[in-house]
């Protein structure tokens, strides 16, 4: 979406495929990083300091004050507000056009070359000439396994449980990024009215956990974070639990002649820091920077799509190792923890005693390794 708006911002003619009838999403964690924030503005929540609870050890990780961008924080937007948000925004070019309902399975292709994609709607069977096609259809994207690229999985510890509980503003704590206790461990993100949880689980553990009444694992979330006692019969069923089956991967080659990936269809990131939104941005942003001017005159040359991975891979590769060590390092070791904590880990404690420190994890989180910039011109 963010691609099709910066295309047709240029002047080129746009088509974006949209699977489902609206933009709402199974429950996630939305949060639009200070990259991001540097090319857009919508309302939206502000969070600009990153702390944890670990066993009864308070922990202050990043501060995002010192950034130097224009948005210090971190911003709370749901996904579909996101995406209509954009979508809104393209609809004022000509060039932009949204398709919903519409699910792509397949691509046009002749000699060797993609020349369209294939996509189902309620009116039949679609096929759409383009110049270029791009997919951005997830983590187990239909068009880059039709176009036969080799994915290279890195592999992902954890699996998240994502719920929803009442938020009381005159007894909860404020803003908490994460509570860590004896092997269980919870992401809680304060929207105002309610929290947005996190739980982690080991890697293929939620048809063993489901086969447990929903009362225990109540019992579970409440032993992380007691404040719940009162409100937890919120989550009435397993139904109320919505599970985010992790992967971390990334693709060899992005492209193939008229195809690009990009966003999870390229690299499938980890949910540790909440990157993955941002990342995929800051692609479209690179696609559009480097292919715009090509694509006002017709099929884009592979040297152009080769040059959007060689910009983009450096910033996926350096996150996704940041990620997978802490998944070894910290994620791993700590799910299968028993035993009360007695003092906080050297780099948590390093953490609250020297400030200036915060400053790193924040960068990484808020800025990434490589913050791209619209660079295109508005089309006459």
């Amino acid at each position: 979406m963010m691609l099709g708006y910066l295309l047709a911002r240029a002047g080129i003619d746009v088509v974006v495929l949209e699977k489902h009838g609206d933009f709402l999403r199974d429950f996630r964690g939305d949060t639009i990083h200070p990259s991001t924030l540097e090319v857009m503005d919508e309302p939206h929540q502000e969070l600009n300091k990153l702390a944890a609870q670990i066993d009864d050890f308070p922990v202050a990780i990043g501060d995002l004050s010192h950034l130097p961008v224009k948005c210090k924080f971190v911003a709370f937007m749901p996904q579909w507000e996101f995406l209509n948000f954009l979508a809104e925004a393209g609809s004022k070019f000509p060039t932009f056009r949204v398709i919903m309902n519409a699910e792509a399975t397949g691509l046009v292709e002749e000699n060797g070359s993609v020349r369209g994609v294939r996509a189902t709607t309620r009116e039949g069977e679609l096929d759409i000439r383009a110049a270029l096609v791009v997919a951005a259809d997830g983590r187990h994207s239909v068009l880059r396994e039709r176009a036969g690229l080799e994915v290279q999985v890195l592999g992902a510890p954890v699996d998240v449980l994502w719920m929803r509980l009442s938020r009381r503003a005159s007894t909860d704590p404020g803003q908490t990024l994460g509570r860590f206790l004896r092997g269980k461990f919870m992401v809680l993100l304060n929207r105002d009215d309610y929290w947005q949880c996190a739980f982690l689980i080991p890697k293929g553990g939620f048809d063993a956990l489901r086969a447990s009444p929903i009362e225990a694992f109540r019992e579970t979330v409440v032993g992380v974070c007691p404040f719940f006692a009162d409100r937890v019969a919120e989550l009435r069923s397993w139904d109320d639990v919505k599970l985010l089956s992790v992967a971390v991967d990334r693709l060899r080659q992005w492209y193939r002649p008229g195809l690009l990936c990009i966003g999870d269809a390229a690299h499938a990131m980890s949910p540790i820091g909440g990157v993955g939104i941002n990342l995929a941005i800051q692609d479209a942003i690179a696609a559009a920077n480097i292919l715009a001017p090509a694509l006002r005159r017709g099929p884009v040359a592979v040297d152009l799509l080769r040059a959007v991975q060689q910009r983009r891979m450096f910033p996926t590769r350096a996150t996704q190792r940041l990620q997978i060590l802490a998944q070894d390092r910290i994620l791993t070791p700590a799910l299968k923890t028993t035993a009360p904590l007695r003092k906080l880990p050297l780099a948590f404690r390093l953490f609250n005693a020297f400030p200036i420190l915060r400053r790193i994890p924040a960068r990484i989180i808020g800025m990434g390794f490589r913050p791209e910039h619209v660079h295109l011109r508005l089309a006459d």
